[in-house]
C-alpha cells in the first residue's frame, strides 16, 4: 500500500517535493527508489537534480556506473549555475573521461563524495586532458566564490598546458582556497611556498598548510608531509612519525607513500622490520608503475636472503623498471642475460640493456659493455661509442677511462691500433689502476709501443700482483720461473700460482700442475700436479687436458686409465692442442666388444658380477 501511495503521490508531486523525497530515501541508503525521482527532478530541470544524478552515474549509486552520462548531466547543472556541478566537471575534465567505463575509484570516491578538487590527487597520472574545458568550468565555479572552483583553477594555472599558465595568480588562488579550508587549497598552497620556501619560518608555514591538507584526507598531502617530517623540515625530525604518514598515504593508494613505506618495513627504518610485509608494498607500488620499487623487488629476488635467489623473479621485476626507465635496473637485467642467469643467456640482449643505461649515464654499464666488445659482441658502431666515452673521461682526468682508453688503442677497439698511444694513456692510469698496471707491464715486456724493458715491466705487474690482481700473479709467476726481467725463484712462483688457482684461475692451475711435475726447483709431487692438471683440464684448459692424459696413460702418478687418457687427448686435440695427436696414436687400441653370438649363447644377456648379486 505504501509503494501504490508514493507512485500515486509521484504522478502529482511537484519537481521539488520529488527532489525532497529522494533525499529522504538516500538519507535511508535507498538509493535503488531515490534514482527515478531524482531522474524525474532533473528531467524538470532542477539544477540540484541534475547534480545528484550526476554523482549517482559517476559514484554507481541506485543506477550502473557511467562517467559520460555523469559528465552529460553535470554539465546541465552547470549551465545553470551550480558551483558545485562546475567544479566536479572541471575536475573531470582535469583528469580525463574514460570513456564508457566508471570514473577510477579513487577519483570516483572523491568526486561522488563532493571533494572535485580531490579527485586531482587520487591518482598519479592524467588520462585524456580536456584544459580548455576545465579552465571553462573552473573559472565560472572560482568567480562565484567555489573554494573547490578556485583551487582547480590553479592546479590548471600550475600544471596545465604551457600557454594557460600563470604561476602568479595561480598562487593567490590556491592561498584564497585555503583561507576558506579546502583542503586541495592547503595541498596546492603548500607546494606553491614550497618551491620558494627559503627559511625555516617558511617551511613551518609549508608544513601547518599540508597537515591541514593530510588531516582532511589527502594521500599526497599525507605522503608530503612524511617526507617533511622525516627530513625535519619545518619540524622536528621524527621518523616513526614520518612512517605512520608514508602508511595512511600508502593504504590511501598513493605508490609513492607505498615506496617508501614498503622501504621503511624493509630497513627497520622506524618500525619494526618486517620484510614480507615490506615487500608486499614494494611490489604495490610497482605495479602501480613506480620504477624505483621494481627495480628494488628485483634486488630482494636477485640477492635473496632466507631463501635462495630467484633469478627469474628478479628478471621479471628489473624488466618492469627497465621499460619504465630506471638505468640501473637497465644494467642489472643485461648482467642477467649477459650470465644467463633466470633468462636465457643473449649477449646481444645484454649489450642492448648496457648500451641504454650506458646512454642514460650509468658509468659502469660502460666498461661491461666495453667487456662485451672485447669478446666481439654489440653492434660494430658499440666499439666506436665506448671508445668515445673513454677517450672523453679519460681526457677529463679520469684514471678508470684513461685506462679503458688505452685498452681501446692497444687491441684496435673502435680506433685504429696505436700502440704508442695506448702506451701513453695505460702510463698515465697506472699511477691510480691496478689493472693499468698490469697492462703497462705487458707492453714493457712485449715492447709495444715502448722500448722493451722486462725489468721495468716485471716491476709493474709485480705492482698490481701484490694488489691481488690475479692475471698479474699468474704472469709475474712466470717471470719467476723463467727469470725474465729479473731472478728466478720457483718457491715464489708457487705461492703466486696458488694464490690465484684458490680463486678459480684456470692458468693458475696448469701451471701448478707443472711445477709439481718436475724439472723445476720444488720437490716433485705427481699426484699432485695430476690433481692441478685435472682441475684444469675440467675447466677446458687444453694443455692440461694433454697432460692430464699423459699422467693416466703413463701412470705417472700411480694410476693408469687409459681409456680416460684416450677421453683427455680427444678433448685437447679439439681444443687445438695438436701435439696430442701423437699420444692419442701411442695408446692401445681399444678392446673389442664381446661377440653378441657368444653373449647370448647361455640363452640369455651376460650380466656383470655385481649386476647378478
Amino acid at each position: 500500500m505504501a509503494g501504490l501511495v508514493r507512485r500515486v503521490k509521484g504522478w502529482v508531486a511537484s519537481p521539488a517535493t520529488k527532489l525532497r523525497d529522494a533525499r529522504k530515501l538516500i538519507a535511508k541508503g535507498k538509493l535503488g527508489e531515490a534514482f527515478p525521482l531524482l531522474g524525474q527532478a532533473a528531467q524538470a530541470g532542477l539544477a540540484e537534480a541534475e547534480f545528484l544524478v550526476a554523482r549517482c552515474y559517476l559514484e554507481g549509486a541506485g543506477v550502473p556506473p557511467s562517467a559520460p552520462e555523469g559528465a552529460r548531466w553535470l554539465e546541465r547543472a552547470a549551465t545553470q549555475g551550480y558551483t558545485e556541478a562546475q567544479s566536479m566537471l572541471a575536475a573531470l575534465y582535469v583528469r580525463g573521461l574514460p570513456g564508457a567505463d566508471a570514473a577510477r575509484g579513487g577519483e570516483a570516491q572523491a568526486l561522488a563524495a563532493g571533494r572535485p578538487a580531490a579527485a586531482l590527487f587520487a591518482a598519479d597520472e592524467a588520462v585524456r586532458p580536456d584544459f580548455e574545458r576545465a579552465a571553462h568550468w573552473a573559472r565560472k565555479a572560482a568567480d562565484a566564490g567555489s573554494a573547490d572552483g578556485q583551487a582547480l583553477l590553479a592546479y590548471i594555472l600550475t600544471s596545465g598546458p604551457e600557454a594557460m599558465r600563470d604561476l602568479d595568480r595561480a598562487e593567490a588562488l590556491y592561498r584564497k582556497s585555503a583561507a576558506a579550508d579546502c583542503a586541495q587549497g592547503c595541498l596546492g598552497s603548500g607546494l606553491a611556498l614550497l618551491r620558494k620556501a627559503t627559511t625555516d619560518e617558511q617551511m613551518r608555514e609549508v608544513a601547518g598548510l599540508l597537515r591541514r591538507a593530510a588531516d582532511a584526507g589527502l594521500p599526497t598531502a599525507m605522503y608530503l608531509l612524511g617526507v617533511m617530517t622525516e627530513r625535519g623540515q619545518g619540524m622536528p625530525q621524527d621518523i616513526p612519525a614520518a612512517v605512520a604518514l608514508y602508511r595512511q598515504s600508502a593504504e590511501r593508494g598513493m605508490r609513492s607513500g607505498q615506496a617508501r613505506y614498503g622501504l621503511a618495513l624493509m630497513q627497520g627504518n622506524g618500525i619494526k622490520a618486517d620484510l614480507q610485509e615490506g615487500e608486499s608494498w614494494l611490489r604495490r607500488a610497482a605495479l602501480q608503475g613506480d620504477p624505483d620499487s621494481a627495480a628494488l623487488v628485483g634486488d630482494l629476488y636477485a640477492r635473496g636472503g632466507a631463501l635462495p635467489p630467484n633469478h627469474a623473479e628478479a628478471a621479471t621485476w628489473y624488466r618492469r623498471a627497465a621499460e619504465a626507465g630506471h638505468k640501473a635496473a637497465s644494467r642489472a637485467l643485461g648482467l642477467l642475460y649477459l650470465t644467463g642467469a633466470g633468462v636465457p643467456r643473449d649477449p646481444g640482449e645484454a649489450a642492448r640493456l648496457f648500451r641504454a643505461a650506458a646512454e642514460a649515464g650509468v658509468e659502469q654499464a660502460k666498461y661491461d659493455l666495453a667487456a662485451l666488445v672485447m669478446q666481439g659482441e654489440g653492434r660494430p658502431e658499440d666499439s666506436v661509442r665506448t671508445r668515445e666515452w673513454f677517450e672523453s673521461a679519460a681526457e677529463s682526468g679520469d684514471l678508470v677511462a684513461a685506462f679503458n682508453y688505452g685498452v681501446c688503442l692497444a687491441e684496435g677497439v673502435g680506433v685504429e691500433r696505436d700502440d704508442q698511444a695506448a702506451a701513453r694513456w695505460l702510463r698515465r692510469a697506472a699511477d691510480g689502476v691496478v689493472n693499468a698496471q698490469y697492462w703497462y707491464g705487458r707492453l714493457l715486456c712485449e715492447g709495444r709501443g715502448v722500448p722493451a724493458n722486462a725489468e721495468e715491466g716485471r716491476g709493474w705487474i709485480a705492482r698490481a700482483a701484490a694488489a691481488g690482481m690475479m692475471d698479474a700473479q699468474v704472469a709475474l709467476g712466470e717471470m719467476l720461473v723463467s727469470g725474465r726481467g729479473g731472478k728466478r725463484d720457483h718457491h715464489e712462483a708457487l705461492g703466486l700460482f696458488q694464490k690465484a688457482a684458490n680463486q678459480g684461475h684456470v692458468g693458475a692451475m696448469f701451471a701448478l700442475g707443472a711445477l709439481h711435475g718436475g724439472g723445476h726447483d720444488v720437490p716433485w709431487n705427481r699426484p699432485e700436479a695430476q690433481k692441478w692438471f685435472r682441475m684444469a683440464a675440467e675447466r677446458g684448459h687444453a694443455l692440461a687436458q694433454m697432460m692430464l692424459g699423459r699422467y693416466l696413460a703413463r701412470a705417472l702418478a700411480g694410476e693408469q686409465n687409459i681409456e680416460e687418457a684416450r677421453f683427455w687427448f680427444q678433448q685437447a686435440i679439439e681444443r687445438g692442442a695438436t701435439d696430442a695427436r701423437g699420444d692419442l696414436a701411442a695408446l692401445p687400441p681399444r678392446p673389442e666388444p664381446p661377440d653378441a653370438s657368444i653373449a647370448g649363447a647361455g640363452g640369455g644377456p651376460l650380466r656383470s658380477s655385481a649386476a647378478a648379486r
